[in-house]
């Protein structure tokens, strides 16, 4: 069996759909698993090991009739066997129908006459949940297992020389992922939470706890919001990466992860890491579980600048 998966959205999206192709994995051990996702995104399966091959089409660029012409032409090549979109507008339908494939699985919507095994939709549910929904389509009707990932071994061992290259003593670190340069299309991060906000927090919790290490996350992403970050306080310490095993791999040696972004908040749950997440308008059911080891502070007004230093260093000293 050849099954592919359209799966829009970035990399923590990504992360919240591994249960789902974990589980079909599981059902169909011997079936070759893709996905095609957004180029940027295509790095989150670096730490999954149920899909064979990872496949990119930009699904958000305003993409010319050619472009889905060719995506069709792509997957039609491949004779996959089953076909599952995360997509809810009736044209993936169409898209899908173009392409021949016997099941095609979707959320019930406009085109679900083309979806020939559509589900129901609840969006009032934690994300993963939302997604396993669709193996429905295929009979498949066992709970949502836990997010999970693989990292590689390699990328274990590079964090552990990296806090050895930091200096990090046995009281260990807390992380914080700063979030990107500019508003990013992760459905979390919408705002850039302000530099000096985190200077404040660092500061205050610099004074408390002298002993554990602020350790910030710099990417290709975020490098000048963290330089501008690390200029204000300057007793932080600073690491480079951009594989996702490794910062995998480094939040899961933390103290605690602070973050806004998506992706670092859905590898602290695949991680079972504890992690204190900044949302500025969206739901903390739909993409943390309930633990204690996941916490949210959500904005009271949609803007995530409104969420203060205060309310962030209360949270991280009562956790």
């Amino acid at each position: 069996m050849r099954i592919v998966a359209l799966v829009r959205g970035g990399i923590g999206n990504q992360i919240l759909f591994f249960p789902t192709l974990d589980d079909l994995k599981r059902y169909y051990p011997n079936a070759q698993i893709d996905t095609i996702v957004e180029s940027d995104s295509k790095k989150a399966y670096q730490v999954n090991k149920s899909v064979h091959d990872v496949l990119t089409f930009d699904f958000k660029d305003r993409n010319s009739m050619a472009d889905w012409i060719n995506l069709v032409g792509m997957i039609r090549e491949r004779e996959y066997d089953v076909a599952i979109t995360t997509g809810r507008s009736w044209f993936m339908g169409f898209i899908l129908w173009l392409t021949g494939i016997p099941t095609r699985v979707g959320y019930k919507n406009n085109g679900t006459p083309l979806l020939n095994n559509p589900v129901p939709l609840n969006t009032k549910q934690y994300a993963a949940y939302m997604y396993h929904d669709l193996l429905k389509g295929l009979g498949i009707k066992s709970p949502c297992p836990e997010l999970s990932i693989n990292i590689p071994s390699s990328d274990i061992q590079w964090a552990k020389n990296e806090q050895k290259r930091l200096n990090i003593n046995d009281t260990g670190y807390i992380l914080i992922y700063c979030g990107t340069n500019e508003s990013s299309t992760s459905k979390i991060s919408k705002e850039i939470y302000p530099p000096e906000y985190w200077q404040q927090i660092i500061q205050e919790f610099v004074q408390k706890q002298p002993d554990i290490s602020v350790v910030l996350v710099k990417t290709s992403d975020n490098e000048n919001l963290v330089s501008t970050v690390a200029e204000l306080q300057s007793n932080v310490k600073v690491t480079s990466l951009e594989k996702i095993g490794k910062l995998a791999a480094m939040i899961t040696g933390a103290n605690l992860l602070l973050t806004n972004d998506n992706t670092p908040i859905q590898l602290a749950v695949a991680t079972q890491s504890y992690v204190i997440a900044l949302l500025a308008s969206d739901e903390p059911a739909n993409f943390l579980l309930k633990s204690d080891k996941f916490l949210a502070i959500k904005s009271p007004t949609g803007k995530i600048a409104d969420i203060t230093p205060k309310d962030v260093l209360e949270k991280i000293f009562l956790r």
